[in-house]
């Protein structure tokens, strides 16, 4: 091996095997989009037996992963600083396997099929639940992961592809829905085929768990925990013999302070990372994401017109996810950052215009395309980037944990109103999600460091500053 130069594929490989996880948080948090209609049936959420619940409880039943996100994340910080990274993740990967099946198939072990709808439905949730712990725990962890493995001059782009795999299982997963459904009768959906959509999930968490045990720990957590030798030798095998030994070095001079307190490096960098989190949410993007048909259908275009339009939304997506992959490292964190926010100030701006003077037509499918290629171009990749450097080694585990947990509230509060804000004025809500983007642009200038090239060691120097 060159003393100077590490395993260029060794990196790469353990790269593609953490961002298993992104692409199972992204698979499990749109599987429910082919079930919404089955589940109502198969579980008969109507109002000759829950009245005028019935709607609610078939909301809470779609959105019940959500509850397991926010606690998840929650947790990642605990799980993260006394189980380690590669275990949490493991963790994570048994969670997904038993949500896939236990959603899919919820009579098995502990009821049968002889059990009445409303005790099924329980425990259809329950899983829903765990599988949204294991989206908590991957959503914080995985980028951590890959973060504390990765050379400082590479960290951003490899950080950015657990982002298109998150956008690449939600696709993978409209897919894997579609073929399920092609050609079957409403009548087989509704009392098979959404199990089969749930239990696909199974094999690409099964094949995480495997592969998760042909990775090591993180350096940065082995050197915590006074493994110097493991930590040293997963170090050489990435940045070379030469590099390996200044880092540890350095990993050693902040971990010998086994500090405590999240708040050690003061509260400025802790208000930064859940700020990071709010703003990708409060710019409304996974009421994009979510909600795409519909307001596609709600400004005027017809069902299948809609669903085509989605589908163009999820290809810009992956391609300008790209775009972040391949110029974070170049040109920095903040200027990807405040250039997106503008894109996304204009998009949203706009189609508030055009949905005030009920203008309706390909304008607004440009415009929302914008609005979608600006976020994922930065927004998207980049404030996971920020979530998992920004901290210093010895608070990042519950830092990153409080960090995610303000961004699946922040998604859940945003997602949750949206409707709300749609029925009392589009427009006013497209102008809202509008002026959060400039406010984004104004806290990333004012407080976001830029942390492009620097090591994650040299974190603990720029917050003690």
């Amino acid at each position: 091996m060159n003393e100077h130069k590490g395993q260029h594929f060794y990196i790469i490989g353990i790269t593609l095997v953490a961002t298993l996880g992104g692409l199972l948080f992204g698979y499990d948090t749109a599987v429910i989009s082919g079930a919404v209609d089955a589940l109502k049936s198969y579980f008969q959420l109507n109002e000759a037996n829950y009245g005028t619940l019935a709607t609610f409880y078939h909301g809470a039943t779609v959105s019940s992963a959500l509850i397991g996100c926010i606690i998840g994340s929650m947790v990642s910080g605990i799980f993260a600083s006394y189980f380690g990274r590669k275990k949490s993740l493991l963790i994570a990967a048994v969670f997904f396997f038993i949500s896939a099946i236990g959603s899919g198939f919820p009579e098995m072990l502990f009821v049968n099929s002889e059990t009445e709808l409303a005790t099924l439905l329980i425990y259809f949730n329950a899983y829903r639940i765990l599988g949204g712990i294991g989206v908590g725990l991957a959503s914080a962890i995985c980028p951590m992961y890959i973060a504390e493995m990765a050379p400082a001059e590479i960290r951003g782009k490899l950080v950015s592809w657990n982002q298109f795999a998150i956008i690449f299982g939600m696709l993978v997963v409209y897919f894997v829905n579609y073929f399920i459904t092609k050609d079957r009768a409403i009548e087989w959906i509704n009392v098979t085929g959404w199990r089969y959509m749930f239990a696909s999930e199974s094999i690409v968490a099964g094949l995480f768990g495997v592969l998760l045990f042909f990775v090591p720990e993180t350096p940065r957590y082995l050197a915590l925990i006074e493994q110097d030798e493991k930590a040293l030798g997963i170090l050489t095998k990435i940045n070379g013999t030469i590099k390996a030994k200044q880092i540890l070095k350095d990993i050693k001079n902040t971990a010998h302070e086994k500090i405590e307190k999240v708040t050690a490096y003061g509260w400025k960098v802790l208000i930064i990372g859940v700020l990071l989190s709010v703003f990708q949410q409060v710019v409304g993007i996974n009421v994009v994401l979510y909600y795409a048909p519909t307001i596609f259908k709600g400004l005027g275009f017809g069902n299948d017109a809609a669903m085509w339009q989605t589908v163009i939304m999820g290809i810009v997506n992956i391609l300008f996810t790209l775009v972040a992959i391949f110029t974070v490292d170049k040109f920095g964190r903040k200027p990807l950052l405040i250039i997106g926010s503008i894109g996304m100030a204009i998009g949203m701006f706009a189609i508030g215009l055009l949905a005030y003077w009920q203008i309706i037509g390909i304008s607004t499918l440009i415009f929302i395309v914008i609005y979608s290629a600006s976020f994922m171009m930065s927004w998207g990749p980049i404030c996971w980037v920020l979530i998992s450097e920004i901290f210093p080694n010895t608070i990042r585990g519950k830092a990153v944990a409080i960090a995610v947990a303000a961004q699946w509230i922040t998604n859940f509060i945003v997602s949750a109103t949206f409707p709300s804000l749609e029925a009392f004025s589009i427009s006013f809500t497209y102008t809202l999600y509008g002026v959060m983007s400039v406010l984004s642009i104004l806290f990333v200038w004012k407080m976001v460091p830029e942390t492009k090239g620097k090591t994650l060691e040299e974190m603990a120097v720029l917050w003690k500053k």
